[in-house]
């Protein structure tokens, strides 16, 4: 019987956004493809350090403890390396002791024609060519942002937070204060739409299929009290009341159950973001990103009105 990846978690992930590959790009950048060749082959046995999304996607693997025989994550891993300079990428994920096993390797091509073909709810890649081609072809991804973060191998929680507009929600809402730049209209306009649920943006399909492995935790731990949930998922929005009130009723319509949620009204998010400590921080802004990624493992989804080319008049915030 085929392997069923519709009703899994499936991430697809580039190397980038797994391991820090600074190292062997500068050698392709400076001296080629045939001496990158001959450097990854010279290294092949030497494991590639730690990226971004590195302390996500161990945690995001160890929830297949709760069903081994039947995993409830995939993890696939999607190069634009050849089989031959993938090599070591493979090696790595090996030394590192995680659990990946399907690979696909596409020697200098974009993989977003084959995020459908795999049921991917979440491309990650530090290349940001290729996920704006995804996100333009209606693909839900995101670019790792470079971080100086530690992860802390004692820590065994997965905490994973969000934006709300423009990440969870599609921008009608951001869209309504960008044409007007009235907080107020803003916050008219989600009063009077408090029971209609947003329309999904491009991580709500990952955040429903988190959130369906969170109940999977929640019952495990009803039918066994030692064991304590790992899933820990945050919405961190510059939303405030009036206009929170729509957010909760769209979460409850989508049946799902957020662990924490902060509505800022404007305050910086990355001191929020310092205490909270998440594993990864989606956000639609580089505005709130920039700041967030110097402490934390962060990833940009360039969805939306805001990500369009804007002129200077037009940077002046957002509700996001």
């Amino acid at each position: 019987m085929p392997y069923d990846l519709e009703k899994r978690l499936v991430i697809g992930l580039a190397s980038s956004a797994l391991f820090n590959l600074e190292e062997s790009d500068e050698v392709f950048r400076l001296q080629g493809e045939e001496a990158y060749r001959i450097y990854q082959r010279d290294n092949q046995n030497k494991p590639l350090p730690h990226g971004v999304a590195f302390s996500f996607i161990r945690r995001l693997l160890s929830l297949n403890q709760l069903n081994p025989t039947d995993p409830p994550v995939e993890v696939i891993l999607l190069s634009r390396n050849d089989p031959d300079t993938g090599l070591r990428v493979m090696k790595s994920i090996e030394y590192h002791d995680l659990p990946m096993t399907r690979a696909v390797f596409l020697q200098g091509q974009s993989p977003q024609s084959y995020i459908p073909a795999l049921k991917i709810s979440l491309f990650l890649s530090a290349n940001e060519l290729d996920v704006k081609q995804a996100m333009n072809a209606g693909y839900p991804a995101g670019q790792v942002l470079r971080t100086l973060a530690y992860d802390n191998p004692d820590d065994n929680e997965l905490r994973i937070a969000f934006d709300f507009d423009g990440v969870l929600a599609d921008d009608e809402a951001e869209s309504i204060y960008q044409k007007t730049k009235d907080l107020l209209h803003f916050h008219d306009h989600e009063i009077n739409l408090a029971n209609i649920p947003h329309n999904p943006g491009p991580l709500a399909e990952f955040l429903k299929k988190i959130s369906k492995i969170q109940k999977l935790e929640q019952a495990r731990k009803n039918s066994d009290s030692t064991y304590t949930p790992i899933l820990d998922i945050s919405i961190v929005t510059a939303r405030n009341a009036p206009s929170h009130e729509r957010v909760i009723n769209t979460m409850r319509a989508w049946d799902i159950t957020v662990n924490k949620a902060f509505f800022l009204g404007g305050i910086e998010k990355k001191s929020v973001l310092e205490v909270l400590n998440p594993h990864i921080f989606f956000d639609d802004q580089r505005l709130h990103l920039d700041p967030a990624a110097s402490v934390l493992p962060s990833v940009h989804i360039p969805f939306g009105s805001i990500n369009k080319p804007k002129t200077a008049e037009d940077n002046t915030g957002s509700i996001s």
